[in-house]
């Protein structure tokens, strides 16, 4: 490993690579920001990654001729550059992601990452953000790293060792910081359904947003969950510090909260450092439908962008605008579809744009993407209600659906469903 300073460590970036970077809380914004300041030098260089927090100026209209990036999951700063075609959307399940690099169907030159600083035995932790990070480590020609002390140490397979770093640069920049959206009325009362859903004992996987926060608040009276998911957030520590998470009725990895990345808070970042309780794993361990099914009690809350009368679930874009990613929904949906007793459940709100759009439609707009098959719902949770869908005929669902529906759309929805599917 080779100590430089950042523009010296992205120099090995050459024309036409390809260069993944590390996401989420992760993001290792100082090598991303000196690898755009040789963008005159540079051309057609790809960047893969999921959402990245921070500035992202290789996404910048005048990077086009220099930078392209590959979206595996579209964050906020990418989703212009995507729909004005200057970077590139690709649906992929995020179980698959690890497989791509491995493969070589998505070949990777150089890979920028954000780690600690090595222990007394070379290791250095990949921190908030293992998922495909480690996959890419594994997979690229050359790997150019973050060497900061305030990336929190985290456990389990989140280790890369000095051996395998190319190019090191030492930065002391903490984590990005998530906070979630104020809770309304809506989620207040979408948690409360939730939760009525989930038993004592039961695991628990949960994202990121206003929902999750607010499934998170009305837990507190259970028992013994434990927590198996992609992403770990603040409302899982609120939880774990009430004694409510404690892991002890799992299946398997008993005892642990397994994640593949985190978001959140200072407090978040200083409770997983170097903690025992929690195990990272990549996102083809977590993300797996064979591990998920092994809950007994497995439980997967998910949102949606819109639902339509049939069931089919759209949540990676609005019509034909790309939103955000397939992302990990189909993992964890069908996954605890097959555990024994578990809840697949698409939770959302029943309107959006201040009330005046109904997420519950007739068909789904042109160009949706359909992201939970109809076949794949079970459960819907709106502020209206919960709906049981699995075994039931289109009527019956087009039904179900209705009455979830906000009571301004219901009457247009009868309409449609008379007349579309003789309900």
């Amino acid at each position: 490993m080779q100590r430089l300073s950042a523009p010296e460590a992205v120099a090995a970036i050459r024309s036409g690579q390809q260069v993944f970077v590390q996401g989420g809380a992760a993001t290792p914004n100082a090598l991303l920001a000196a690898l755009t300041d040789r963008a005159p030098e540079l051309t057609d260089v790809g960047v893969v990654h999921f959402h990245t927090e921070g500035p992202a100026p290789h996404l910048a209209p005048e990077m086009a001729p220099h930078f392209r990036h590959r979206a595996l999951f579209i964050g906020a700063n990418a989703r212009t550059a995507v729909n004005e075609g200057r970077a590139d959307y690709v649906p992929v399940f995020l179980s698959d992601v690890p497989e791509l690099f491995s493969t070589g169907v998505l070949p990777l030159d150089a890979a920028l990452i954000n780690v600690t600083p090595p222990d007394a035995h070379g290791f250095c932790s990949l921190g908030t953000s293992v998922d495909a990070a480690l996959a890419a480590t594994h997979a690229a020609t050359t790997v150019i790293a973050q060497l900061n002390p305030s990336m929190p140490r985290t456990l389990g397979d989140s280790f890369i060792h000095v051996d395998d770093i190319d190019f090191a640069v030492e930065v002391d920049q903490p984590p990005h910081e998530h906070h979630p959206a104020p809770i309304g009325d809506v989620e207040r009362r979408i948690g409360e359904l939730v939760a009525e859903l989930v038993p004592d004992g039961g695991t628990l996987q949960m994202g990121i947003g206003s929902i999750p926060t607010a499934v998170g608040m009305s837990l507190l009276d259970k028992r013994d969950l434990g927590i198996h998911t992609e992403l770990f957030t603040d409302p899982v520590l609120d939880l774990v510090e009430a004694g409510v998470v404690t892991g002890a009725a799992k299946e398997i990895n008993r005892y642990k909260i397994v994640t593949a990345f985190l978001m959140g808070s200072q407090r978040l970042y200083d409770f997983v450092n170097d903690n025992p309780m929690i195990e990272m794993r990549p996102v083809d361990y977590t993300n797996d439908t064979t591990v998920i099914r092994r809950f007994r009690r497995m439980v997967a809350v998910n949102s949606a962008i819109s639902i339509d009368l049939t069931g089919q679930v759209s949540a990676d874009s609005i019509g034909t605008r790309f939103y955000s990613g397939v992302g990990g929904q189909m993992d964890f949906m069908r996954g605890a579809a097959l555990s024994p007793e578990g809840r697949a459940i698409i939770a959302l709100p029943s309107t959006a744009a201040g009330g005046t759009v109904s997420r519950i439609v007739p068909v789904l707009a042109e160009g949706a993407g359909v992201v939970t098959s109809r076949a794949h719902v079970r459960t819907v949770v709106t502020e209206f209600g919960i709906a049981e869908l699995f075994g039931r005929s289109v009527r019956e669902r087009a039904e179900a659906l209705i009455g979830l529906a906000h009571p301004d759309f219901r009457d247009e929805l009868r309409h449609e469903a008379r007349r579309r599917y003789h309900v």
